[in-house]
């Protein structure tokens, strides 16, 4: 990934874009992407990941997974999540948390690229069970920015959680701006 790291800040500044970092990464952190209105957001991400150079994981739905595409979406960092039942996913990513002594994980926090009622709550249950941190990311087409915006540790007040991101988030654009959700959890 150290490799990546000159000609992916080389191309985001031929193509106008400002990377955003923050001064200290916390080892282990639950990092959120939102808006997430577009396909564009994934090579957006990846471009970055390797421009700060930041190593994650990502959450993507199984079906993206299948075929010849499983070992290449797995070999970029991916986890598979099956969304149509049960499966205790957020404790066995707690309990990853618990295991390593860094991780951090990317949720695209409303779940799909198109318009919801809200965000789900997997990566606030997942930062709770685990008892880390969670970084605000961001790919806004508006301003051009892409990265890390900043860090807060949840309270367990849903609430006034969800304020303080809706705070961090204040102003920022997807590409169909038009499909970000509300902030607050569904």
């Amino acid at each position: 990934m150290n490799m990546l790291r000159g000609p992916a800040r080389l191309i985001l500044k031929l193509l106008g874009w400002k990377l955003l970092d923050l001064p200290q990464r916390p080892a282990k952190a639950v990092v959120i992407a939102f808006p997430h209105t577009s396909n564009r957001d994934f090579p957006m991400t990846l471009l970055a990941l390797a421009a700060l150079p930041y190593s994650a994981q990502w959450v993507a739905k199984d079906t993206l997974f299948r075929g010849i595409c499983g070992p290449i979406m797995r070999g970029l960092g991916g986890v598979a999540v099956n969304r149509r039942e049960r499966t205790g996913f957020v404790e066995r990513l707690a309990e990853e948390f618990r295991t390593r002594k860094t991780f951090h994980l990317i949720i695209a926090t409303e779940g799909t690229r198109g318009l919801q009622a809200g965000w789900k709550s997997g990566f606030y249950r997942i930062a709770l069970a685990a008892g880390v941190p969670v970084v605000m990311a961001v790919v806004d087409y508006g301003k051009r920015e892409l990265g890390l915006l900043a860090i807060i540790t949840l309270s367990g007040d849903e609430s006034a959680d969800m304020a303080r991101i809706a705070d961090c988030y204040e102003g920022r654009k997807g590409y169909h701006h038009q499909n970000a959700s509300p902030i607050q959890l569904l």
